[in-house]
């Protein structure tokens, strides 16, 4: 019998092949970028979006992209300002993704942190980037109907389906702090090379988002670990499309892909890992290997831009684990010396 869990793995590795027949087969701009967005929809819990809702969802968000422009000239004229009210977005948008539940919060972090970067690079790239991440939305509501239509949940499954409560807004106010000061540094970091750091941009947002589900004792394991596991994902998925590179051989390594990581992604199999983790992997696969492939197409050297690659995702890896460490750590405490105080 197949379980509610083995029906959402296999939803997400037809989701994905899917995904990648469009995004690649129909040659658009930034695939892989096309490709993640989908696999965020697809990841999400609960029925599909419909086509239509995830259309309006898809204008929606590239209205918001479009608006983040408006920050471009703040960061050039008044760059204190404009990073300080950045700051305030994401703290908003990381407690709203908290107290919610919202797996879509990653999308709008990345809405006021990439299109800004993109700005201050070129103008012309921003509309690329809307386009592309709308796009990308749109396909993964297509997919995600048509995946749900081979592999349907039962009648009553969504409804049965218990939600945890929401954390504190104590909590929550902590955990999103946590989420966006391991964004803001690299963000600011982006403004000075926006071209070289775009992926970590996206790279950052999933960390950040990562960092505020996780513990000090295994913020290391899970933070680090998960771009390694991406970086080892996207080397093998490499290695077997250089046997035979072409389009047919891309969506089955990327849908077997999806399978082993889905697998620990919904739990069908036990890990050491929580699904954050597996979630994480996959985003940083995808992040490698789509610049890989433009690179191979363009005649650039595919292995040393790969290391680079790499090299700055795991070093914003350990940039957020050490965060999450010392803040932990201060917290500890502050809240010993309150104790003491009032004791």
């Amino acid at each position: 019998m197949i379980t509610p869990a083995d029906k959402a793995v296999l939803r997400l590795a037809v989701g994905l092949g899917l995904a990648v027949l469009v995004a690649y087969g129909f040659a658009l701009q930034m695939p892989h970028v096309v490709c993640l967005m989908a696999m965020i929809v697809l990841c999400k819990p609960g029925p599909p979006i419909p086509p239509v809702k995830a259309a309006a969802l898809a204008l929606l968000l590239a209205g918001l992209l479009v608006t983040g422009v408006l920050m471009v000239p703040l960061l050039e004229n008044y760059a204190l300002a404009a990073v300080l009210l950045t700051g305030a977005i994401l703290y908003a948008l990381f407690f709203f993704g908290i107290r919610t539940g919202n797996p879509l919060t990653m999308l709008l972090v990345v809405v006021f942190t990439l299109i800004p970067v993109a700005g201050v690079a070129e103008q012309a790239l921003v509309t690329v980037i809307s386009v592309t991440i709308a796009v990308g939305i749109a396909v993964g509501g297509l997919v995600g109907s048509l995946s749900h239509t081979f592999f349907p949940d039962a009648p009553g499954a969504a409804a049965k389906a218990v939600r945890a409560p929401p954390p504190s807004r104590e909590t929550a106010g902590w955990i999103a702090l946590r989420g966006m000061i391991v964004v803001m540094p690299v963000f600011v970091l982006a403004l000075t090379d926006p071209s070289f750091y775009l992926a970590a941009i996206i790279k950052t947002a999933a960390l950040g988002q990562q960092a505020g589900s996780t513990d000090t004792r295994s913020a290391g394991r899970e933070l680090v670990g998960s771009t390694l596991m991406g970086a080892a994902m996207a080397l093998v998925v490499w290695c077997g499309l250089s046997l035979w590179p072409c389009l047919w051989m891309l969506l089955l390594w990327m849908m077997a892909a999806a399978l082993w990581a889905g697998a620990r992604l919904f739990r069908v199999r036990r890990t050491a890992f929580p699904p954050v983790f597996w979630n994480d992997a996959l985003i940083t696969m995808l992040i490698l290997l789509g610049p890989a492939i433009e690179d191979s197409a363009g005649g650039t050297g595919v292995l040393g831009a790969s290391a680079v690659r790499v090299g700055l995702f795991v070093g914003v890896a350990c940039y957020a684990w050490a965060t999450v460490w010392l803040l932990e750590r201060w917290r500890s405490s502050k809240s010993k010396t309150l104790l003491f105080h009032n004791g």
